[in-house]
């Protein structure tokens, strides 16, 4: 097994410390058209993010002996060296473009990923809004284990991207100087990921890259402010709503379907999605 760091865990005190310098400078030099922050807002956002890590490492058992099994049955090994770490990071990052758009535009996996969308405001806090059902992520990385990159590898691979966008979710930085805003994903670029305005919508998916959504057309620059949150905000605070207020929903409309074809609609298109009219008039 290749001995990397945990990203993570070394990242700790970095959050802290940003977090706290973002919070002090919206004291010092306010601004009326950002979001900023809210002492409840926060909170949960806080503590979504600490539910996750135990909720994430019981995720991780299943997920493991998935992956150590397609490890153990692949003739390929990719050795851990800096310069294959790099390449392992290249195809971590495309692959989660792939999930995170998908996690967008198929309701079942948007209500997992729907709660680190829940916030209507946007600072370094929100970063740390993540979902406690997170196990629907692994099945975009099965080629990377299947081509011999070891689990700890991709782990590893993982933990540096998600590291990464903790510094994006912030309304303090403008935009960065052109070559960067080109190749990198950036705190403008997450901005328009996480708006509400229609435009905005499902765009700007890339992780560490940019140029995946330019390469594959889901690219939108920042033009307007953006309007943080959800279509449809959920208004609560409490941790348990925020983690499945979207699992409540689909299952309030299965059971009103009538049809299977409108059931397997509200699972797997997208999260707007409504059965069309029948002839008769009604929807079900």
């Amino acid at each position: 097994m290749p001995n990397l760091p945990d990203v993570v865990l070394w990242s700790i005190p970095a959050f802290v410390l940003l977090t706290v310098v973002e919070m002090v400078s919206y004291r010092i030099h306010p601004d009326e058209d950002a979001a900023g922050y809210e002492a409840k807002d926060a909170a949960t956002s806080v503590g979504m993010g600490l539910g996750s890590l135990v909720f994430d490492a019981l995720w991780k058992i299943p997920v493991l002996l998935v992956y150590s099994a397609v490890y153990a049955l692949t003739p390929l090994r990719v050795p851990v060296e800096w310069w294959t770490l790099l390449l392992m990071l290249l195809a971590q990052d495309f692959f989660y473009y792939w999930s995170h758009r998908g996690h967008h535009v198929v309701r079942i996996l948007w209500a997992c990923h729907v709660v680190h969308h829940s916030s209507r405001k946007f600072n370094l806090t929100t970063a740390l809004r993540q979902p406690w059902t997170s196990l629907t992520s692994w099945p975009f990385y099965l080629p990377m284990i299947a081509c011999g990159v070891h689990p700890a590898a991709l782990a590893f691979c993982s933990s540096v991207n998600l590291v990464y966008q903790f510094w994006i979710h912030t309304e303090r930085i403008d935009q960065l100087p052109r070559p960067v805003e080109f190749l990198l994903n950036t705190p403008s670029h997450h901005r328009v990921h996480h708006a509400s305005q229609g435009g905005y919508l499902d765009r700007n998916f890339g992780g560490i890259l940019i140029v995946w959504d330019r390469l594959f057309g889901s690219f939108a620059a920042e033009t307007e402010r953006p309007v943080f949150g959800l279509t449809k905000n959920i208004d609560t605070y409490n941790p348990l709503r925020v983690a499945t207020h979207e699992y409540v929903a689909i299952a309030r409309d299965l059971a009103a379907a009538t049809r299977w074809r409108d059931r397997a609609g509200h699972l797997f298109r997208g999260p707007g999605w409504k059965p069309a009219a029948r002839r008769d008039g009604s929807a079900g």
